[in-house]
C-alpha cells in the first residue's frame, strides 16, 4: 500500500505549517486562511485548522536505510527526541526489519524517523529534507480494531502486518504504507502521556488489488461523517496503475 495524502486537523495551521516548512524544510504546495498542503517526498500532507482539535497525531516518516545517523543529528537540530531513560534509538520487532527514532511535532504529535531494510532505498550525501521519503505510516484510533482489521482485509485486501496483532495495537498494510489501528487512548511510545485520540484523519492510498468494490470509498466515508461516527476517519483506496480494470 502507498500512502499518497494525509489530511489531518490541527489546533493552528499556520503554526503546524511553520513547524514542517520552517523546521523540516518541506514545501508549502498551498496555503489558504485555515488549510496549509505541503509535500513529503512522495505524500501530500494537508493541515486543515480545527482549534479544538485534539492533537497527538501519530505519523512515521520513512528515510534512507544508511542514513540513520545522519538522520539523527539532523532533527536533533530542528525538534527534540523522544526516548526512555535508556535510549533514543529503537529496533522494531523482527518482522518488520527495520529501526527508528521518535521526535515531537506539533500539537505534541509523536513523529518517527524509519529505515525500513527491506527497502532498496540506499542514497549517498548529507542528510536533508528531501530524504524524508514518505509518510509510510499513520496511527488511527478505532474501538474496534478486529472489526476494522477484517473490513479492510476482505474489502480492499490490505492485510495485517508483522506479527504485533490483537489487543489494542494491529498494524495492516505493508512495507511501503501501512495504517497503525490502536485503541483511543492507547499511549504512543515510547512517550508516557501522548494518547491516541479519535481524530478525524483522512488517507488517501493505492494498492496492488485489480479491483476494489465501488462501495469502499462510500462505505469508509459515511462511517466518518454519520452513519458509524466510531471510525472518525476516510480511506480512499485505489489500485496501482499496473494494467487491471479500475473500479
Amino acid at each position: 500500500m502507498q500512502i499518497t495524502k494525509v489530511s489531518v486537523r490541527v489546533r493552528n495551521a499556520r503554526e503546524a505549517g511553520e513547524f514542517y516548512a520552517g523546521g523540516l524544510g518541506l514545501d508549502i504546495v498551498a496555503h489558504e486562511s485555515n488549510v496549509v498542503v505541503l509535500t513529503l517526498g512522495t505524500i501530500q500532507l494537508e493541515l486543515i485548522e480545527d482549534p479544538p482539535a485534539d492533537g497527538d497525531h501519530h505519523f512515521a516518516i520513512t528515510i534512507p536505510s544508511y542514513k540513520f545517523d545522519k538522520a539523527k543529528t539532523w532533527i536533533q537540530q530542528r525538534t527534540v527526541l523522544l526516548g526512555t531513560s535508556e535510549t533514543d534509538e529503537f529496533e522494531c520487532p523482527p518482522a518488520w526489519n527495520a529501526h527508528s527514532l521518535y521526535c515531537t511535532g506539533h500539537d505534541r504529535s509523536v513523529l518517527e524517523l524509519i529505515i525500513r531494510r527491506d527497502l532498496d532505498n540506499s542514497a549517498a550525501g548529507p542528510f536533508t529534507s528531501a530524504d524524508l521519503l514518505c509518510i509510510s505510516e499513520v496511527g488511527v484510533a478505532v474501538p474496534d480494531i478486529p472489526a476494522l482489521v477484517a473490513t479492510l482485509a476482505h474489502d480492499t485486501k490490505i492485510a495485517p502486518y508483522g506479527d504485533a496483532q490483537g489487543g489494542a495495537f494491529a498494524p495492516v498494510g505493508d512495507v511501503n504504507g501501512m495504517l497503525i489501528l490502536v485503541a483511543p487512548g492507547r499511549i504512543w511510545l515510547p512517550t508516557t502521556d501522548h494518547t491516541a485520540r479519535q481524530n478525524p484523519v483522512f488517507i488517501t492510498a493505492t494498492g496492488r488489488r485489480c479491483w476494489i468494490p465501488a462501495s469502499v470509498r462510500g462505505t469508509y466515508r459515511q462511517r466518518s461523517r454519520s452513519a458509524c461516527p466510531r471510525y472518525p476517519w476516510v480511506a480512499r483506496i485505489s489500485r496501482r496503475d499496473d494494467g487491471c480494470p479500475r473500479a
